[in-house]
């Protein structure tokens, strides 16, 4: 089911072909206590993939919220993840930041190189996605959004020259499986699994991430 980059730690979080949407989604309430929402789906049209929204020039198709009130839909109770993917069960899996989680947005490039050099310094990583968009994604505490402009300073970097963005409170990410029309799937770089439950201070992986990123520019 969920195409995934290569880990060497068995995850909790289905990673293989055949789970469904509804029983991802339930996993990532049960399992990392992670709210979730459903997004919009794909629908095929005269042997075309279009957005359920109707737009067919959407910018997220099939990635995107489906309702304006997604952020109080929002929930990690199993039980109405449930009963929301039965009403929707090819909806995709949206996980809101700036509650459970922030994420740190870097170009896949920087990204892999960051990586590299966070697993030398053995530091314990969050999950990791990568975006059809060619972006990787870090998962880390809440309050990331706020405090990175100015460990970036401190570090020397000025934020307006990096390509590093954060997420906080009301934004969201798609979660894999989670597909963006034609473009692709979401992916793992870095898995959910039970040793990285709890999950890094942004402190502890912004050097790393920015230095990648000044190399990359």
């Amino acid at each position: 089911m969920e195409e995934t980059l290569p880990a060497t730690e068995a995850a909790h979080i289905p990673k293989q072909r055949g789970a469904s949407l509804l029983e991802t989604a339930v996993r990532y309430a049960e399992d990392r206590h992670w709210e979730v929402f459903p997004g919009t789906w794909l629908e095929t049209v005269d042997g075309r993939q279009h957005c359920s929204c109707g737009d067919t020039l959407c910018d997220e198709p099939g990635a995107h919220p489906a309702d304006a009130d997604w952020a109080t839909r929002a929930t990690g109770s199993a039980t109405v993840v449930r009963r929301m993917w039965q009403q929707r069960p090819n909806a995709s899996i949206l996980l809101p930041t700036g509650r459970t989680f922030d994420t740190v947005h870097v170009p896949e490039t920087a990204g892999f190189l960051a990586l590299a050099r966070l697993e030398r310094m053995e530091l314990t990583l969050g999950p990791v996605t990568l975006t059809p968009a060619r972006r990787m994604q870090f998962f880390v505490l809440p309050g990331a959004a706020a405090k990175v402009p100015g460990l970036l300073r401190h570090l020397g970097w000025s934020p307006a020259t990096l390509d590093l963005e954060t997420l906080g409170e009301g934004g969201y990410v798609a979660a894999p499986p989670t597909r963006y029309g034609s473009r692709g799937a979401v992916q793992w770089a870095c898995r959910p699994t039970p040793a990285n439950r709890w999950l890094p201070d942004a402190e502890e992986l912004v050097p790393a991430l920015a230095y990648a990123c000044g190399r990359d520019r």
